[in-house]
């Protein structure tokens, strides 16, 4: 029996309406490299939903592709980017930022967020010019990778620092649809374009069968971006098969439409947890939960489920990540709960 995939949000292929949209238009010759009408057609909904009308757009397939050629085209050689240590370029992109060349300082936070005093941190310990790197970037992600969100009020001060300081301010948004809906949110698509200097949307991971539009702001990073596209073999010659995804994401908001939903059941699934008294690893408002089990009930939801085992917490319990998409659907969280309560 195959098991039910609660490990990720990319498990499914896609939103039916983006495989209409990409039959519909098989046959209709276009442009290549992201010169397409469906490419220009996207690129004008996404300047619309951010009111920001002179940023530069670009589709790339996937999120470690963004994250890397963002970083390569920011910095120079000797600069640096601070993360999280918890932060997916830090631990889930296999040395990628550092194959480009650029060391990553990793910080604390809290709860999988940057703060400030992270920041001060590092800047106050590299001050042997010339002989240490160069903090330039702060890269952050919403939602972080464990599921947590930044508010506003959090955003602002991170801006506020990263341009008092001359750094870049780099959102990785792989999930940013799933933070924009999740309960007690306060960011709209156009606060982010405007606090940080370069973000990106991700598709992959709610509804798309790939691809991330990445949206500059900052002048001094749009010089020669598309060259760094180039030389990353992220130029697709069908660039239409981005475009047009994202033309049926956000022509009439189904990319909030299928996030609200993945936010939906992950707290109905978390609701009926913590109302089995059981604990959390961190209180998360998206699609990512973290509810933490005693590792013999671990080894039997295992045998139906899929999902990470994400941080063992002590002698006889562990923290488990479960993961809704836009294609869960509610029977398969009603049978978890049902399941969790038949194991003894």
């Amino acid at each position: 029996m195959s098991k039910v995939n609660l490990m990720d949000d990319y498990s499914e292929g896609c939103h039916p309406r983006i495989l209409e949209i990409l039959a519909e238009t098989n046959l209709i010759q276009q442009e290549g490299y992201g010169e397409d009408a469906y490419s220009r057609e996207a690129r004008q909904f996404i300047r619309e939903r951010i009111n920001c009308s002179d940023a530069d757009i670009f589709f790339v397939s996937g999120g470690t592709q963004a994250n890397l050629i963002v970083i390569a085209a920011s910095l120079r050689p000797h600069e640096s980017v601070i993360a999280v240590d918890s932060g997916h370029i830090n631990v889930h992109e296999a040395g990628a930022i550092e194959a480009t060349g650029h060391r990553i300082n990793g910080v604390p936070g809290s709860d999988g967020k940057m703060q400030v005093t992270d920041i001060e941190s590092v800047l106050d310990g590299h001050g042997d010019v010339p002989h240490m790197v160069k903090p330039k970037m702060v890269y952050i992600s919403n939602s972080t990778e464990i599921g947590t969100c930044y508010l506003k009020h959090e955003l602002e001060e991170l801006s506020a620092f990263c341009r008092d300081r001359g750094l870049f301010l780099f959102m990785d948004g792989a999930r940013l649809g799933s933070a924009l809906c999740a309960d007690g949110n306060d960011l709209s698509l156009a606060d982010v374009a405007e606090l940080t200097d370069v973000f990106y949307i991700g598709g992959t991971k709610n509804g798309a069968l790939l691809g991330e539009a990445i949206v500059i702001t900052n002048n001094s990073i749009k010089e020669d971006f598309p060259f760094h596209l180039k030389q990353h073999g992220a130029l697709t010659a069908k660039g239409r098969l981005l475009g047009i995804q994202f033309v049926a994401l956000f022509r009439d908001d189904l990319f909030f439409e299928l996030a609200a939903h993945a936010n939906k059941m992950a707290g109905i699934l978390a609701g009926a947890i913590k109302a089995k008294d059981y604990p959390f690893l961190v209180e998360t408002p998206s699609n990512q939960i973290f509810p933490i089990f005693p590792d013999t009930r671990i080894k039997q939801l295992a045998e139906k489920y899929a999902f990470h085992i994400w941080q063992r917490v002590d002698d006889t319990h562990s923290a488990i990540r479960l993961v809704t998409s836009w294609a869960t659907e509610q029977h398969v969280v009603d049978q978890f709960i049902l399941d969790l309560d038949s194991f003894q």
